[in-house]
C-alpha cells in the first residue's frame, strides 16, 4: 500500500510506500525537506492502479450513442490559391496599380496606366475598384512616406 499526502509547502500531491512513514524526505517540487505522514486510513492508497488518490472523486464518464447520422464537425479546407491557379479554376483576380509604380522622372503615368488596365480587363468584367493608401519607406532618405493606389477586383 501507499500513502499519498500533499506536501505542506507548495501542496505538490506526493505518493509514497506504506513502509517509508516518519521518514525525511526532499519534495521534487519545492526541494524542502518534509516528513512522510503515518499511514492512516484517510491517505493510504490501495495497490490498485485506478484507486483515486485521497480527496478526488473517481467519476465514471460514458460516450453518448446516438442512431442519427454523423454530422461533420470539421470541413475540408480549400485548396491553396496557387493550385487554382494553375488548374485554370480562378474566377476572381485582383490588380494592385499603385500610384509610385507608375511615376517617370518629370511625368506621373498613374491616370494613363490605371487606364489601359481598366480596358483590357473591360467594364463588364469589373467587380469592384478600391482606393488604398500604404506607407513605404523611401530608400535614398530613409523617410516613411505614404502614397495611394488602386485595388481591382473583376472576373477572370
Amino acid at each position: 500500500m501507499d500513502i499519498a499526502f500533499k506536501c505542506p509547502n507548495c501542496t505538490q500531491e506526493l505518493e509514497v510506500d506504506s513502509g517509508a512513514s516518519g521518514q525525511q524526505i526532499t519534495c521534487p517540487a519545492c526541494s524542502k525537506t518534509i516528513t512522510i505522514p503515518p499511514a492512516d486510513p484517510t491517505n493510504l492508497r490501495g495497490g490498485s492502479p485506478d484507486a483515486p488518490p485521497p480527496g478526488r472523486e473517481h467519476k465514471h464518464l460514458s460516450v453518448p450513442v446516438s442512431d442519427a447520422p454523423v454530422a461533420t464537425l470539421i470541413k475540408k479546407a480549400l485548396p491553396p490559391l496557387e493550385l487554382i491557379a494553375k488548374d485554370g479554376l480562378r474566377e476572381i483576380k485582383i490588380k494592385t496599380i499603385r500610384h509610385g509604380d507608375c511615376r517617370e522622372v518629370g511625368h506621373d503615368n498613374f491616370d494613363k496606366v490605371a487606364t489601359e488596365i481598366l480596358q483590357k480587363i473591360g467594364q463588364e468584367n469589373i467587380i469592384s475598384i478600391k482606393t488604398i493608401n500604404y506607407s513605404y519607406i523611401e530608400s535614398s532618405s530613409q523617410k516613411l512616406l505614404t502614397d495611394f493606389g488602386i485595388l481591382i477586383i473583376f472576373k477572370g
